[in-house]
């Protein structure tokens, strides 16, 4: 086996509503398309908007609780229960491996959204062990960046890593049954230009991208895109898929590292 086959794939998912968990979206489908693609991993390591904090915090309970961060959705929503086992062995790895920034255990955090709703769809069994990263709130998009790419080793190690997010999300200008604003739709497919060439730098500094300002307004969902881009290594391809926008300011776009 060379060294690039021995890479996991990395995956940013936008993951819009909570309601993708239950509804047989076409976004629904398209996550578990994925899975289907990928090797199955060891573990996954998901670093979600959902989860902000003023360290960075890694999960190491055993059995994460299903956390419903939301209001105002219908009671179905509230019985689903993601019973995935914690992953206490891969926060270990987490604390070794990183070296930029101190990572500090967190014995209660359970899944949030941002976690669960796409993983019930991709990996409905729950059987795989899961565990979350926090976005430290502290840090650059810069330190994020340097961050990520401290997680190579996890890769190595059939990790699959996860980013869920949104590049544009301003809940604030969103319209129900609204088609994406040009606006919106000018900001993604710049993101996405960006990615396929690899100016990871201009994504960093995404204030540069034109309509940066109304993609969003607090930048948590879309930091764990530059997780995932840190994890590319120069051999890898990036594959898109949902690149939509809906409500008018939600991008749905996914972007998937592999071979």
């Amino acid at each position: 086996m060379t060294e690039s086959e021995s890479y996991m794939p990395a995956l940013f998912v936008g993951h819009g509503s909570p309601m993708n968990g239950i509804e047989d979206s076409e976004f629904a489908t398209n996550w578990a398309k994925i899975a289907a693609q990928i090797p199955r991993p060891r573990a996954i390591l998901c670093i979600s908007a959902h989860w902000t904090s003023s360290n960075t915090l890694v999960a190491t309970t055993s059995h994460p609780e299903t956390i419903y961060d939301f209001y105002g959705f219908p009671e179905e929503l509230y019985r689903v229960v993601y019973p995935a086992p914690g992953a206490p062995d891969i926060a270990k790895r987490v604390q070794e491996i990183v070296k930029v920034k101190s990572v500090y255990p967190n014995d209660s955090r359970g899944l949030d959204h941002g976690a669960w709703i796409v993983l019930k769809r991709m990996y409905p069994t729950a059987d795989i062990p899961t565990l979350q990263l926090s976005l430290n709130q502290k840090l650059t998009p810069q330190e994020h960046y340097d961050l990520g790419k401290e997680l190579l080793q996890l890769r190595r190690e059939g990790v699959l890593i996860i980013g869920s997010g949104n590049i544009v999300h301003n809940l604030a200008l969103a319209r129900m049954n609204h088609t994406g604003y040009p606006w919106a739709y000018e900001f993604d497919e710049g993101v996405a230009k960006k990615i396929d060439e690899d100016e990871h730098l201009s994504l960093i500094h995404y204030e540069l991208i034109p309509n940066s300002g109304k993609a969003f307004w607090t930048n948590e969902h879309y930091l764990p895109l530059l997780y995932v881009l840190a994890l590319k290594q120069p051999h890898e391809r990036v594959s898109h898929s949902a690149s939509k926008v809906i409500y008018g300011s939600i991008s749905m776009r996914c972007v998937l590292v592999h071979e």
